[in-house]
């Protein structure tokens, strides 16, 4: 199978304004880079949409899960470090929202690249074939992963991906390589107060 899917999500709900609670790790400790209680759940919800394909043919089950490096090389997770108010730690929120997922499909998810390594990501998936899920950080998303991936061919990418949004799908298709992507954007509406607004393009 020479086809290819790349299925791009933002990390689930962090702390913040829009949702209480304190950020938790999968065992329930407080950590300011980790999921907030509503994150979890729509975790939860990917797991079950992308899982043994019951999203439909618009949402595969993925074949190969990658995510932000939790522990990326010179950093600590803040679970760790909460207490030294390590800003530069990184976020645990990309592999928390695949964690589920992954473990649903008894995968491992690919933690390779960290954040600012989008480029290498990029170069790594598209030689790939199958269904590729990716979970990362929305500005990067919008500002580095969906140019790298698009290479230059010009498609419908949102350019802005607001703050309060958790709830969107990315997918580009490509037949074969070296083929033109396709690319559109997908809402499963999986939780309450989510919508079918599309992200704004250029």
């Amino acid at each position: 199978m020479d086809s290819l899917t790349i299925l791009i999500i933002r990390h689930a709900e962090k702390p913040g304004r829009a949702w209480p609670g304190p950020g938790l790790t999968i065992d329930g400790v407080k950590d300011k880079k980790s999921l907030v209680i509503r994150g979890w759940q729509r975790a939860g919800a990917w797991a079950a949409l992308f899982s043994h394909h019951r999203g439909g043919d618009d949402f595969p089950r993925p074949d190969v899960i990658y995510a932000a490096n939790p522990n990326a090389p010179g950093a600590t997770s803040t679970a760790a470090t909460d207490a030294a108010d390590d800003e530069d730690a990184p976020s645990q929120r990309p592999f928390e929202t695949v964690t589920p997922l992954a473990a649903r499909l008894k995968q491992t998810v690919n933690a390779e690249f960290a954040q600012g390594a989008e480029r290498g990501l990029a170069e790594a998936v598209v030689k790939l074939s199958g269904v590729v899920l990716i979970a990362w950080e929305h500005k990067h998303i919008i500002s580095d992963l969906l140019p790298d991936i698009a290479g230059g061919q010009k498609l419908p990418l949102p350019h802005d991906w607001p703050g309060e949004r958790f709830d969107v799908v990315l997918r580009f298709d490509r037949a074969k390589p070296g083929k033109d992507w396709k690319f559109k954007q997908l809402f499963p509406k999986l939780l309450s107060g989510d919508s079918d607004t599309p992200l704004p393009t250029t």
